[in-house]
């Protein structure tokens, strides 16, 4: 069942790149204050590279200016993908933390698991965008497709923000 307006993000361990590798990222530490939070199926494939996080790029200080704490973004990659993608589009320099998701455990958790095998894509994340406040939804939206990005885009959310 996918998650809806009102629900808690689920507990799950997310990873990043630290000083000394990998370190591990509770979701217990994205439940205080405004989180825009967004997945994307998959670090430098077309529509999440192209269009998504630069829409969330250059909303950025935006986000910010209403209020939002952080801007956290989840793919499930690997943590090293996930470090080379935030850098390659810029949103390490925004300040857009790029999460890895890498055994798909908070995807599935959120109920937005999908495979496409064609593509070399298995267990992804479909395309989403959510405001969270104090670890709850206050606004959700998932794309129909995933090589779209419309109702999950920046703007959009920034909308809702």
């Amino acid at each position: 069942m996918t998650i809806t307006v009102g629900d808690k993000l689920p507990q799950a361990k997310l990873l990043r790149v630290g000083a000394s590798g990998p370190e591990a990222v509770d979701t217990a530490d994205l439940t205080q204050g405004r989180v825009a939070l967004f997945g994307v199926p998959g670090a430098f494939t077309g529509t999440c590279t192209n269009a998504h996080m630069p829409s969330f790029v250059r909303n950025a200080d935006a986000f910010r200016g209403k209020g939002v704490d952080r801007i956290v973004c989840i793919t499930v990659n690997d943590p090293f993908v996930a470090d080379a993608w935030a850098k390659a589009t810029g949103a390490d320099t925004a300040g857009i933390e790029v999460l890895a998701d890498a055994d798909g455990s908070l995807t599935r958790a959120l109920g937005l698991t999908f495979d496409a095998p064609a593509a070399g894509l298995q267990g992804r994340c479909k395309r989403f965008a959510a405001l969270l406040k104090d670890g709850q939804f206050t606004a959700f939206e998932v794309e129909d497709n995933p090589g779209q990005c419309s109702v999950s885009a920046g703007e959009a959310l920034l909308e809702k923000a």
